[in-house]
């Protein structure tokens, strides 16, 4: 995506002040001839309007909005869901005034610089992939610019969020799996600071009681492929039992795929795996992945819409989004 010119922007081309540019597209002060010029020829460069300028003159506005992402790079980069979550808040704002910053904090690290930026840079901000022990999510709940969660958070009650209803998300992985004659369901799990996890987690758990089956066994790893696949390798080692796998994602699927066939186990026949996301991985896997869908671009489309709708119209909250996930059937179950 590229991103919307800013005021500053203006300024850093034309070799001016920040108030310099301002002054030469509003006509609210002095500037010389060659500023003006100087100006004007940035702006035109870098395609922003003056009225832009007025308006952030005006209403004290930042003009920006932040994609906080409190999680690793590579995770970042590499996984399905987030590049969902990217696109789907870039689209949003595209056509907007606003400029998208985005805001990658990894985890143990101090988030007093995004704190700073975010206090001071931006008019509001969509936070994906968050975790309860977060610290930068814990001084965010206290920042004055309105915040909408890409999923449920842990402890706000009255927070802005759009999410999938991940308890059903659980839920409709063990049905599909239980279905194919699966008793003894291993779960591969999100990391536990995560409500998504917990929810889906307590899902699986409600559909194996409603078939007598007893819950086998999860572990706990970071959304990675190859968290998947030591995962896998672990809870063989524990118990070859195992004839089902409801991993949390799609990239955990595919990890515990590799593991269960170099174990010898053919997945669709004697082992049954479903993940979540139904991203292209899923198609992509041999075999192909059922895969519970976890929408992430409208996921994030839809949270930044309703960031849009407090900071356009004043509205001062807006109620949560729930969207009923479906199951996408293919080879692996």
């Amino acid at each position: 995506m590229v991103a919307r010119a800013t005021l500053d922007d203006v300024a850093r081309v034309a070799g001016v002040s920040r108030a310099t540019a301002s002054r030469a597209l509003t006509g609210s002060g002095p500037a010389s001839e060659l500023a003006q010029q100087k100006v004007r020829a940035a702006a035109d460069e870098l395609g922003f309007s003056p009225n832009q300028a007025a308006r952030a003159l005006a209403s004290n506005r930042a003009n920006a909005v932040a994609l906080v992402i409190p999680e690793p790079n590579l995770l970042v980069l590499g996984d399905p869901f987030l590049g969902g979550v990217i696109t789907g808040v870039s689209e949003a704002f595209r056509d907007t005034d606003y400029q998208l910053i985005l805001v990658i904090v990894r985890p143990g690290d101090e988030p007093t610089k995004a704190y700073r930026l975010l206090q001071s840079s931006v008019d509001g901000a969509i936070i994906a992939s968050h975790h309860f022990t977060g610290l930068l999510e814990l001084q965010m709940e206290r920042h004055a610019a309105p915040l909408v969660y890409v999923g449920r958070p842990w402890s706000v009650e009255s927070a802005m969020y759009v999410d999938v209803d991940n308890v059903r998300v659980g839920y409709l992985a063990a049905r599909r799996l239980l279905e194919r004659g699966a008793r003894h369901i291993a779960c591969l799990a999100g990391p536990e600071d995560m409500s998504p996890v917990r929810d889906r987690l307590a899902g699986w758990i409600a559909a194996l009681s409603e078939a007598g089956a007893t819950p086998g066994p999860v572990a706990h790893v970071p959304f990675t492929l190859l968290d998947g696949a030591e995962a896998m390798g672990r809870l063989l080692a524990q118990d070859g039992s195992i004839d089902a796998v409801f991993a949390q994602s799609d990239l955990l699927a595919a990890g515990a795929v590799r593991v269960l066939q170099d174990h010898g186990r053919v997945v669709g026949r004697d082992v049954f795996v479903v993940g979540v996301d139904d991203s292209d991985l899923a198609r992509n896997t041999t075999p192909q992945l059922t895969s519970v869908a976890n929408p992430s671009s409208e996921l994030a489309r839809r949270a930044s819409q309703m960031l849009l709708r407090v900071l356009e119209d004043g509205t001062i909250a807006v109620e949560p989004e729930i969207i009923q996930p479906e199951i996408v059937c293919r080879e692996s179950a």
